[in-house]
């Protein structure tokens, strides 16, 4: 066992996991009955949580493209209506910063469990509500400025929902095949996905007198059901053995903000650096991919638009991909180390940009399809699938919760919330030239592949660890202390 002494705290790392308490590890024997029920509770309430929040927002993000902009704006110019739901759409980014601080802050002084518990209520009975919504001929501005509170209230409890179930799963999952455990929940991910892609192309099957009057509300008030679903999952879920470890040893940071900007600040930058191509890549993909090949009449990008259906069947096919190419990635993450197989999804990305947009420009159905389902299934998907325990790892046990948050809410302002809003305005800029686009997604796709050359291997990382990897691995260059990671 190697001792060093950092930032005046003791850490300590071993090769012999037989040495340290069950209760200490973050991941217990499996043919341990209770931890195994445990691991199975935590799985299916982070998997849950997400399908709610993917689904919810994917389904947002399909209505902003082909709904949101007639129903809650005047249609005097298409062109400002759809930039405008698309601005809203990007409010609810702007949120998830604050919901990852507040949240971020109660998860790593009071718990994982019950912050998980607050933020599905919230998220899902704001994302109810906007199947309630007046629009813009029944009550004129008001409408749009309804839509802005709700996304603000979404935006609020999801800014916490992810990096929650992310640390979760991390934290409950066997360390050797961390990569895989905590993929699994992203399942949700693309099961929400695929849920709202499915029911969309269901529901624009109806005329569009009857979508626009009353179908688009259906989806936002069944997602009722799934937040009562999750919230009795997550009730009965136990807190997770790292944060009863810190409990044990009256380690919980008194001030994890304050921590989180002088110790957790570089793990936070890598963090965002790490998510511009899968969070930006995924809202491109996911809806300014459909706004530029469906969008019809004075604003339509192409000469011929395909149809609203046939653009949606790309996200529907990249999700059910996306259900196999997750957890696929983190386990190889497992094998090969989360750099590895991370770099290898943002290359793709960068080397797809361009014949992905070309392609797009044509016009071809089944052309389109392919691009969205490639981009989405395979692109995104293998940077999520290390990146599910590659963040939680990056970070040290007191400051964990809000490290993640805001690493992850801080880049989903950046990439994803900026996708729509920038990806549409450039498009209409420039008359839809596909050029720009492309060029948008190989820059953040450059960012995320430097990145991965800036940012430790932390495959194995024990979590109960109290400093970052980031930090630590800065440290270990300069002053020549070694310490060997845990690998169970």
């Amino acid at each position: 066992m190697l001792r060093a002494r950092l930032e005046g705290e003791t850490v300590t790392s071993t090769n012999d996991a037989s040495t340290n308490a069950p209760q200490a590890r973050p991941g217990q024997p499996s043919d341990d009955p209770e931890y195994a029920a445990n691991l199975r509770r935590a799985t299916l309430a982070s998997s849950v949580g997400s399908a709610l929040e993917y689904f919810d927002f994917a389904l947002y993000g399909l209505m902003t493209a082909l709904v949101f902009n007639v129903l809650f704006f005047d249609q005097s110019d298409p062109a400002i209506g759809l930039i405008g739901a698309f601005a809203i759409y990007g409010v609810g980014f702007v949120a998830r910063p604050i919901g990852g601080l507040v949240f971020g802050i109660l998860g790593d002084r009071l718990g994982r469990k019950w912050v998980l518990v607050v933020t599905i209520v919230l998220m899902g009975g704001a994302s109810t509500a906007i199947g309630l919504l007046p629009t813009y001929e029944q009550v004129g501005l008001l409408a749009p400025m309804l839509l802005v509170l709700m996304r603000i209230l979404q935006g609020f409890g999801a800014g916490a929902e992810q990096a929650g179930a992310t640390v979760l799963m991390a934290e409950y999952a066997p360390v050797a095949r961390r990569g895989f455990f905590s993929a699994l929940p992203f399942v949700g991910i693309q099961a929400g996905t695929l849920l709202a892609a499915v029911v969309f192309s269901v529901i624009a099957l109806l005329p569009e007198d009857q979508l626009l009057s009353w179908g688009w509300r259906v989806p936002f008030l069944s997602s009722f059901v799934l937040i009562l679903v999750a919230l009795f999952i997550r009730l009965r879920l136990r807190e997770t053995p790292t944060f009863v470890e810190l409990e044990r040893h009256d380690q919980v940071a008194d001030r994890p903000l304050r921590e989180i900007f002088t110790r957790g600040l570089p793990g936070v930058v890598v963090g965002i650096g790490l998510r511009m191509a899968e969070n930006g890549g995924s809202y491109i993909f996911q809806n300014v991919t459909l706004a530029f090949v469906a969008t019809a009449g004075a604003g339509a990008f192409l000469a011929n638009p395909l149809d609203r259906g046939v653009a949606t069947w790309g996200v529907t096919i990249g999700s059910l991909i996306g259900i196999f190419s997750v957890p696929l990635s983190g386990h190889l993450s497992d094998r090969f180390g989360r750099k590895a197989v991370y770099r290898f999804g943002a290359v793709f990305m960068l080397l797809f940009a361009f014949p992905a947009w070309w392609a797009l420009s044509l016009g071809i159905g089944w052309l389109a399809v392919a691009v969205i389902a490639i981009g989405i299934g395979v692109a995104v998907n293998s940077m999520l699938g290390p990146q599910c325990a590659m963040l939680p790892e990056l970070f040290g046990n007191r400051h964990r919760y809000l490290g993640v948050a805001m690493a992850r809410e801080l880049s989903a302002v950046l990439a994803g919330g900026l996708a729509g809003v920038l990806g549409v305005s450039l498009l209409t800029l420039t008359g839809g030239a596909w050029q720009v686009m492309a060029l948008y997604v190989a820059v953040i796709a450059a960012i995320t592949t430097a990145t991965t050359f800036l940012v430790p291997e932390t495959r194995g990382r024990d979590l109960l660890r109290i400093e970052d990897a980031v930090r630590l691995s800065t440290e270990e260059e300069h002053t020549g202390i070694i310490i060997t990671e845990a690998r169970a």
